[in-house]
């Protein structure tokens, strides 16, 4: 097995030749027998061993925002969330913790509002939006427990987004797919395929296991939801897999050396990429990689598949996501079908002829 170096934990073979694992800190141990080493539940685990670790080592005071997060990230209700959402939770922790004595009275609606306009104004609009969403989140169930009387972030509206201000991870029309696959290095096509094709974020795409794809066929889960993804890999895809270099990393896709790729190190790969194609015309500002999941929900949209079956095929619960990545879908060719049948309808039984009095 390949080592695995984690920050804060130690990973090594005994004298029996038998692999552990122990937080460092506090010598909890890793149960190998149900999370083996490196494997999404292992990291999942680990995360919640430094977790609990953490919310213990930590002294809050009593009565404040602080005790608060402390107490709900030591809650089963943040322990069972997705490793991805906690991750993006505490994010907002962090950024929090400069008013982590502020005193839970002290917390109401015009103070929540001050708090996302300044995230809003220091980190962008929807990192403003996303800090009051944690905030309701953690006051709720703060509520329900009796330290807060009530949710003052609760009903609190997000900020709109500007009008006429750029859509963030706009879909990628025809021609910018194919230039991109074309244009990408051999180590890179295998991903930008896979999101491309699969509609597989950019993290769950590079870290997706190569004994997922079998017989023609990926099957997964979104680390963000949990929720199952079910693709009959398309052929061009089929193809560049395929033919993607060989390589001994335990994911499907790999860097130029041969090892799993990092988010970072791959956005920065792309990052080079999307410059250099942009200047030379062949696709347009703004394309993320993001993007490419908004793509295949308009492709499927646009051949007049419902919104529950792009939110299966996305890995979404609900179809309110499948709706807004949807969102741009060129209808005409449907609108033309149903307005066809409208017409007829309205000619055959539906109309009649109106007499003057």
């Amino acid at each position: 097995m390949t080592q695995i170096k984690l920050r804060g934990f130690q990973i090594f073979k005994d004298r029996h030749g038998r692999w552990r694992a122990y937080h460092r800190k506090t010598r909890t141990p890793v149960d190998l027998a149900k999370t083996p080493p490196g494997s999404a539940e292992f990291f999942a685990e680990c995360q919640k061993i430094a977790a609990l670790a953490e919310a213990r080592a930590t002294k809050e005071k009593p009565g404040t925002l602080g005790m608060l997060i402390c107490e709900y990230r030591s809650s089963p209700f943040f322990q069972d969330l997705a490793p991805q959402t906690r991750g993006d939770y505490q994010k907002i922790f962090d950024y929090l913790k400069p008013i982590a004595d502020t005193a839970l009275t002290r917390f109401d609606r015009p103070l929540v509002v001050r708090i996302r306009d300044k995230a809003a104004a220091s980190k962008g609009r929807r990192f403003g939006n996303y800090v009051k969403a944690v905030l309701s989140i953690v006051f709720s169930w703060g509520a329900e427990r009796g330290h807060l009387s009530d949710n003052p972030a609760s009903g609190i509206k997000d900020i709109r987004r500007p009008k006429g201000a750029p859509e963030a991870n706009r879909p990628w029309s025809d021609a910018e797919r194919h230039a991109v696959l074309d244009a990408a290095p051999a180590h890179m096509l295998p991903a930008l395929a896979l999101m491309m094709m699969t509609g597989l974020g950019p993290k769950d795409a590079l870290a997706l296991p190569r004994n997922h794809w079998r017989g023609g066929e990926i099957a997964t889960r979104r680390a963000k939801t949990g929720e199952p993804v079910f693709w009959p890999v398309p052929g061009p895809l089929d193809e560049i897999l395929r033919a993607a270099p060989r390589h001994d990393a335990v994911t499907l896709c790999a860097s130029s050396k041969g090892r799993p790729w990092t988010l970072d190190g791959f956005r920065a790969s792309w990052r080079t990429m999307r410059i250099k194609l942009e200047r030379q015309g062949a696709i347009g500002p703004g394309l993320t990689l993001y993007g490419l999941r908004h793509t295949v929900a308009v492709i499927l949209r646009e051949a007049d598949f419902d919104e529950r079956t792009i939110a299966d095929a996305l890995g979404q619960k609900t179809i309110e996501m499948a709706r807004h990545y949807a969102k741009g879908a060129d209808l005409r060719r449907k609108m033309r079908g149903v307005v066809a049948s409208f017409d007829a309808e309205l000619n055959r039984r539906r109309t009649k002829t109106v007499k003057p009095d």
